[in-house]
């Protein structure tokens, strides 16, 4: 999310929604509107004719504008749709427009709304104001058919890497041809100086099994005709919803390309044994009265507040009304379209407490049917408070409510790092006391444990989800500091060797919890962002990952790798059933505070390891740990993991190195 605004955790209260604003004589409120049945799709082409259709059940009028061109002159044929049934109209031209662009116009009230390519475009010309009349089936990779999703047996196996395509492969140490395009990620065999993978094969040898790519769609705020200006966005700003974004295409003006080209990058990742996710931005549109949905069916898909005004839950103008039929249908045929059109694996939820918990279920609903592996995980708050019933909203505290849907928790994020807006104050990580039990309400993955005493949680008083799956594992994102600029702005005098050790113990937290693990592209380099918080339009000096940064902290890497390595090794990290969680992980009492242990017993989820222990000590000191007898083997200390064993321990006592992690078993 674009934050460039005070953003608010977990919002609890909202203003109710108790008029509109003025509609069409004929409809008293937006609950009345007709709705559109089967497909919204707004152009259907054959070679012999193609019909086109817009729901715009307010409209006088609607008019059809032919062109040659996606960007320039004027339209060589108007032609008038008729009204029919459910507030659509539609026209059939019996020509073969293969190759044309098109847009809509809706007059209301004596007044042409102005041009729109729809609101349900497939395929669009540079910067997405006119759509394109295409065969889809010509954009299909060869081999695409063919194409499968890696396999996935749980949620609980997931590592999730989050990424920018610009970022990822724009510098000029990535050795990657497409620098910045979606066929970066179909490139092997790029190195950086030294020889060390980067791209596609860097994220196969790190081991993650899914990547979510920072938003995708057509966004509004990078001028596509103007590329060699090279302006940066993470891209939260939606404008066509179902087209990819042709800034990352090698041809933004071909329509076909950006298609094509983001075809050929989920089928080298799944090729590659990894998934693909999407970041969606439903919650919000980049303009509001000249987007596609006010110049389609005005107000209708927006929220407003009691005086009529457009409500800003976004903090970015306006939010959407995902409670309104034809909007939450809306959402839910993009989704399915993204998955069978292009394949996708999963989808994060931009700002999802905007939305209400009915939509978000029939979201999940719709994608079982196609593949209940998907997976769907979201921010579980939003920036301001929404114009909709505060317990009827997506939020985090409302996970309990929605079953095979995931949030991110803030609560272990800033339990480890310090408060979201705060840059300079520490929490655990810099050895400030009274953030332990954030951590474990993290460790056990948001779920009730007879352990976790949730009155010390620093956000939830609860516990909010039901299996452990449900809970996103994280301590930075693309959306704040990154890790090494937290750690070094929060934590005065902090040495380069302090820095690696806490930014080790940090992603230790992460990989070792029961909720699924999820980092920001790079950290496994040690990336920075140079201290800038909010960097959405920042240039590639301060966003691009360095990738001679592989071989400065290969140490680092290889923990990461490691991590990753031994999570997927033993499925005591990994249980993804919260009756099993209470069972088999249970918290080793400690003195003191900055230090956390637990063990996970009894051949936890059938691992072959009868009993793991962890404990992270975020002292600046050894700290002591009374334990059962016994011999045991260290698999994790002083920054190196090795899974073969790096030697023995006894009980009933050890120490556990200073700001570090110890993971040992018998």
């Amino acid at each position: 999310m674009k934050l460039n605004y005070l953003s608010v955790i977990g919002v609890t209260t909202a203003t109710m929604m108790v008029s509109c604003a003025p509609v069409k004589k004929e409809y008293a409120s937006y609950e009345l509107y007709p709705v559109r049945t089967g497909s919204l799709t707004e152009m259907e082409y054959t070679p012999e004719s193609t019909t086109f259709s817009l729901w715009s059940p307010t409209a006088d009028e609607v008019r059809l504008m032919l062109f040659d061109t996606g960007n320039e002159g004027h339209a060589y044929e108007t032609v008038a749709l008729q009204p029919g049934e459910n507030g659509t109209w539609s026209v059939k031209v019996d020509k073969d427009l293969l190759g044309k662009f098109y847009t809509f116009n809706v007059k209301i009230n004596d007044k042409w709304l102005g041009d729109t390519p729809g609101i349900n475009a497939r395929a669009v010309g540079v910067n997405g104001k006119r759509a394109a009349i295409i065969d889809m089936k010509a954009t299909n990779p060869e081999g695409w058919d063919q194409d499968q999703r890696p396999p996935l047996k749980s949620a609980a196996d997931i590592v999730l890497y989050e990424m920018h395509h610009r970022d990822f492969s724009i510098d000029s140490t990535s050795g990657i041809n497409h620098k910045g395009k979606y066929l970066a990620l179909t490139e092997h065999g790029t190195v950086n100086s030294t020889k060390m993978s980067t791209g596609i094969d860097h994220l196969v040898d790190l081991g993650v099994t899914h990547v979510h790519l920072l938003p995708s769609y057509d966004y509004a705020s990078v001028d596509e005709s103007k590329l060699n200006e090279n302006k940066y966005n993470w891209g939260y700003d939606p404008q066509n919803y179902n087209v990819p974004d042709g800034s990352y295409s090698t041809d933004p003006y071909t329509p076909a390309t950006r298609i094509k080209e983001f075809k050929q990058m989920v089928q080298a990742l799944h090729k590659a044994g990894i998934r693909v996710v999407l970041d969606v931005v439903y919650n919000h549109t980049f303009n509001t009265a000249e987007s596609n949905f006010e110049r389609t069916v005005p107000g209708y898909f927006y929220r407003q507040k009691k005086d009529g005004t457009f409500a800003d839950g976004s903090a970015c103008g306006n939010e959407t009304a995902s409670d309104r039929a034809m909007m939450r249908n809306y959402m839910i045929e993009s989704v399915l379209y993204w998955i069978n059109e292009y394949h996708l694996d999963g989808f994060r939820f931009d700002l999802m407490g905007i939305h209400d918990i009915e939509t978000m279920n029939e979201i999940r609903k719709a994608v079982d049917k196609v593949d209940p592996s998907i997976f769907i995980y979201g921010e579980g708050w939003a920036a301001q408070a929404p114009a909709y019933p505060a317990d009827s909203l997506a939020m985090k505290a409302h996970v309990n409510r929605m079953p095979g849907i995931a949030a991110f928790s803030d609560e272990m994020r800033d339990g480890l790092r310090g408060p979201f807006n705060e840059n300079k104050k520490g929490a655990f990580l810099a050895g400030l006391p009274g953030e332990e039990m954030s951590i474990k309400f993290g460790i056990v993955g948001a779920i009730e444990h007879p352990q976790v005493k949730n009155d010390s949680v620093n956000y939830s008083k609860a516990p909010w989800a039901l299996q452990p799956t449900q809970m996103i594992s994280y301590v930075s994102c693309h959306d704040d500091m990154c890790l090494v600029d937290r750690l070094q702005a929060s934590i005065p005098g902090l040495t380069r060797e302090q820095l690696v050790k806490l930014d080790k113990l940090a992603q230790t937290a992460v990989f070792t919890s029961q909720g699924v693990p999820f980092i920001y592209a790079g950290e496994e380099l040690m990336r920075d962002k140079k201290g800038v918080h909010n960097s959405f339009e920042s240039p590639d000096s301060i966003n691009a990952i360095d990738w001679r940064r592989k071989a400065m902290n290969a140490d680092v890497f290889a923990y990461y790798k490691g991590l990753i390595a031994l999570r997927k090794s033993h499925p005591a990290f990994r249980m993804g059933d919260a009756d099993m969680v209470r069972k088999h992980l249970e918290f080793i009492p400690v003195e003191g505070s900055n230090l956390i242990a637990y063990r996970l017993k009894d051949h936890a989820n059938g691992d072959s390891w009868q009993e793991i222990i962890v404990a992270l000590n975020a002292r600046t000191t050894p700290a002591k740990l009374s334990i059962e007898g016994g011999k045991y083997t260290v698999v994790c200390r002083d920054g190196v993991i090795d899974s073969r064993g790096m030697g023995t321990v006894y009980g009933p006592e050890l120490f556990v190195p200073a700001q570090s992690a110890l993971i040992l078993y018998k």
